[in-house]
């Protein structure tokens, strides 16, 4: 499917309104193909508009053709000048639909001061279609688990050299770099020791890896926009026989959850599949936070795999499945996959080794 055919996708959810005001900008990018950090789109039935300034008209009308969208693009010169552009796209719709969620209470007065038709608050219309990954988003996605795994091969076996977290983060991000992303997916985790590697989301530090202490890396690459998102925990040295059970008991969870992983499964007894192995061993409370989340063009975006969750898994999700475990004093583990939903299951889109906390041998030649 082409970014051109997905304007259809969303006009077809389009009840009630006549138009549709998309003001975020990760939603234009999905329909245009256009990257810049400052426009609207209106989308009505037989078409959509562009809207952005000065700064971007070329990069618009090139980004556009070069995606296949067939769009008006219109430049205003100021703030009122590109005000009004929208309020005429707008124009001999009676109801517009705006993204609610994405609009201040100061920027919806200016609308409503602006366009004379009814403005008509909308949820989650564009990113319910943004959920299906098409191919090319899918073949995005898979050149960006391969290189974090790629960059992963080659910088884990170093993690027993006397390294300090960010050094490690700073060779990751390096080599993603050099081996073709444009960066890296968010900032990268290194986490190590009783202290750091219990916090999930710790950033790095000067710490120095030390021998017998946990190591969690969160890693991912960005490549056309799309990330990439993956965790592997590894051991300086000998793990103890502590860090040996409770890593096959993540690895046991992690590898339950994705085998469960299928079209029609709520996300919240993806959740449980992962939640009730570590629980039934004792570690329930442990593990505190939800077992994954969607990726695409944002790191996190529907559907959220958690315990409150209400989303069923379709196909064309793309999802992490990641449990873990963490308690100062003792570190963290954790272990996460990026999977694409298919029709009878899911393909895993990452592939660095998890079979054990061992850091691996350089890679060869």
């Amino acid at each position: 499917m082409t970014v051109a055919a997905r304007a259809a996708r969303v006009q077809a959810r389009l009840k009630g309104v006549e138009a549709l005001l998309v003001s975020d900008l990760t939603n234009i990018r999905w329909l245009t193909g256009f990257t810049g950090s400052n426009g609207w789109v209106v989308l009505y039935e037989d078409g959509l508009t562009l809207i952005t300034d000065g700064r971007y008209g070329v990069q618009a009308e090139q980004q556009l053709a070069a995606a296949g969208v067939d769009a008006e693009v219109r430049v205003g010169a100021t703030g009122a000048d590109t005000l009004a552009h929208i309020a005429a796209s707008c124009a001999g719709h009676a109801r517009v639909g705006f993204e609610s969620v994405h609009v201040s209470v100061h920027q919806h007065e200016m609308y409503a001061a602006a366009i004379s038709n009814e403005l008509v608050p909308l949820v989650g219309v564009v990113e319910a279609e943004r959920r299906t990954k098409d191919q090319a988003e899918v073949n995005a996605m898979s050149r960006a688990c391969a290189i974090a795994d790629q960059a992963l091969a080659e910088v884990a076996p170093s993690l027993s050299d006397g390294l300090t977290e960010a050094q490690v983060r700073n060779r990751l991000e390096l080599r993603m770099r050099e081996l073709g992303a444009t960066g890296p997916s968010y900032d990268t985790i290194v986490a190590t020791g009783p202290r750091n590697a219990a916090l999930p989301h710790h950033r790095p530090t000067d710490t120095v890896i030390e021998h017998g202490h946990t190591v969690i890396i969160d890693v991912g690459a960005l490549v056309d926009g799309y990330h990439s998102d993956m965790t592997r925990t590894f051991v300086a040295g000998s793990p103890s026989s502590q860090q040996q059970d409770l890593y096959h008991l993540v690895l046991r969870a992690q590898m339950a959850g994705v085998a469960a992983v299928r079209p029609g499964l709520a996300v919240k007894d993806l959740d449980g599949v992962c939640r009730n192995i570590i629980a039934e061993a004792g570690y329930g409370d442990w593990f505190t936070h939800g077992t994954g989340h969607g990726v695409g063009l944002l790191i996190h975006e529907d559907p959220f795999v958690n315990r409150a969750g209400e989303a069923i898994l379709q196909v064309g999700d793309v999802v992490t499945v990641e449990p873990g475990i963490y308690r100062e004093g003792f570190g963290g583990i954790r272990v996460e996959d990026l999977v694409v939903v298919t029709s009878d299951g899911c393909r895993v889109l990452t592939s660095s080794p998890k079979d054990s906390p061992c850091p691996p041998s350089p890679p060869t030649i």
